[in-house]
């Protein structure tokens, strides 16, 4: 993984400056479609739960700010040397969503913004937990740190998080059958059928066919379900050309830290996975130099950044690992012009205006795939690293975690002394996958011996072949 690869073009200054614009561009295009995707699904849950829209924190426009400066913040502690784009993360979702749906204690009589910004508390403490994970690296080795957080638990909890949020996907879809399945229907054909460039943004194919479909049933008189109207775009004329996001400082609660701090070892997972994906690409040992302590450093002071200004957690993007392969112009350079585009994007609330008016059934089309992707990344990231099932230590961990993060549909909550705390069906799951794998005897799980299984670690959506060892 250390000889850079024939025929590919490390300093893209070579090219010219429009060139390297398109470039930075088309790296734009391939994150903007998940990344948008979140805070929608994000919103629709608070305005669900809540009955109440975001007016501020988690809209496009925050999180498009906190992608653009995530990214430029890995960059610097990267050395700038790593090639990677960092969108909002998909595995908070079920976060979120809990969150969103919280009715006791303090959260009983709660507004959605409110809400809001006690869930991105949680993820600031979740950005922390990186530095933690980062420094351990950086004393004891990778090895012996990954030897505790083997497949046989992240997998499963990976799995965990896409089942949990099932239910949602269904709701949404429901308001209009047919617009939904176009938008699954036109993810699937470009996922599989799709070539270049198309082949790495079926998400986004998905949102702007479905969407173009949206406004032609609206303009011919079609309806939802229930006889609302398809699309409205009142709001659109009422939004300025030039504005400021709406940022919105975070808050801070134990609940909400112990519902989303958990997710991060399924995203640390992942941003290690998408380190070693991005080397087999490049054809550099991006976890030697600059270090995969330096990289999980830039990744959650991105994550804790976004959570403190009202936006979702950040992680690597395999989207653009896959543009890397297809355009074969590996310069860091030209990340960092596509995170000045998605800044840039963010001050201009009119565009966030067009993307809100995204009807409810395109996202449960959307979320319909997504959600069982994420659940089938999961046993991918159990299959690929060869898990022993038949052993009865690896059955009782992968039992053990999915009945409790499937099961504890509530929660569990305890007090001590006058305050209430509640652990998330994830967290109680992740807990008790992590002690059962230190318990039990017959952990066999090395990093770095199987790389191909290495680089399936996490919640990535790269279509690309991500397993070429070097």
């Amino acid at each position: 993984m250390d000889k850079k690869k024939e025929g590919t073009i490390r300093d893209a200054r070579s090219l010219g400056v429009p060139k390297m614009l398109l470039l930075g561009l088309q790296h734009m295009f391939a994150m903007f479609g998940a990344t948008i995707l979140v805070p929608i699904l994000v919103g629709g849950y608070f305005t669900a739960a809540c009955g109440e829209s975001l007016t501020r924190g988690l809209t496009v426009s925050i999180t498009l700010f906190c992608a653009g400066i995530g990214t430029l913040l890995f960059h610097v502690c990267s050395k700038m040397k790593v090639p990677a784009f960092l969108g909002s993360s998909f595995a908070f979702l079920g976060g979120f969503y809990t969150i969103a749906n919280m009715n006791t204690g303090i959260y009983a009589a709660m507004s959605a913004n409110d809400k809001a910004a006690y869930a991105c508390g949680g993820i600031v403490i979740a950005g922390l937990m990186y530095l933690i994970l980062a420094l351990i690296i950086k004393i004891v080795g990778v090895k012996r740190v990954m030897h505790f957080l083997p497949p046989v638990v992240t997998g499963p909890i990976i799995i965990c998080i896409g089942l949990g949020l099932a239910g949602s996907a269904i709701s949404n879809a429901s308001a209009n059958w047919l617009l939904a399945i176009i938008a699954l229907a036109t993810i699937i054909i470009f996922n599989i059928w799709g070539k270049g460039m198309f082949r790495i943004i079926p998400i986004l194919m998905g949102v702007v066919i479905s969407y173009i479909a949206a406004i032609i049933m609206n303009a011919c008189g079609m309806t939802n379900a229930d006889g609302s109207a398809i699309i409205s775009f009142g709001t659109v004329a009422a939004s300025n050309w030039v504005g400021l996001p709406g940022f919105q400082l975070c808050k801070f609660d134990i609940t909400a830290i112990f519902v989303m701090a958990p997710i991060a070892i399924a995203t640390m997972m992942e941003h290690i996975g998408d380190m070693s994906a991005i080397s087999a690409t490049v054809g550099e040992n991006f976890l030697a130099d600059p270090g995969l302590h330096r990289t999980l450093i830039g990744d959650g002071l991105a994550t804790a950044f976004a959570g403190i200004v009202g936006g979702p957690a950040n992680t690597t993007y395999g989207e653009n690992t896959g543009v890397l392969e297809l355009s074969r112009v590996h310069d860091p350079r030209v990340i960092r012009i596509a995170a000045v585009f998605a800044i840039v994007l963010s001050f201009i609330p009119k565009f966030s205006a067009i993307i809100s008016t995204m009807p409810s059934a395109i996202i449960g089309g959307v979320s319909f795939m997504l959600y069982g992707m994420i659940s089938a990344i999961g046993v991918r990231n159990v299959v690929e690293n060869k898990v022993d099932l038949t052993k009865s230590r690896n059955l009782i961990i992968a039992a053990v975690i999915l009945v409790s993060g499937l099961g504890f549909s509530s929660g569990l909550t305890f007090h001590i002394g006058s305050t209430s705390i509640t652990l998330t069906a994830l967290a109680i799951a992740a807990l008790a996958g992590i002690l059962l794998n230190i318990i039990l005897p017959g952990n066999e799980y090395e990093f770095g011996k199987n790389p191909s299984g290495d680089i399936n670690r996490g919640v990535s959506f790269n279509p690309s072949n991500k397993t070429e060892e070097n």
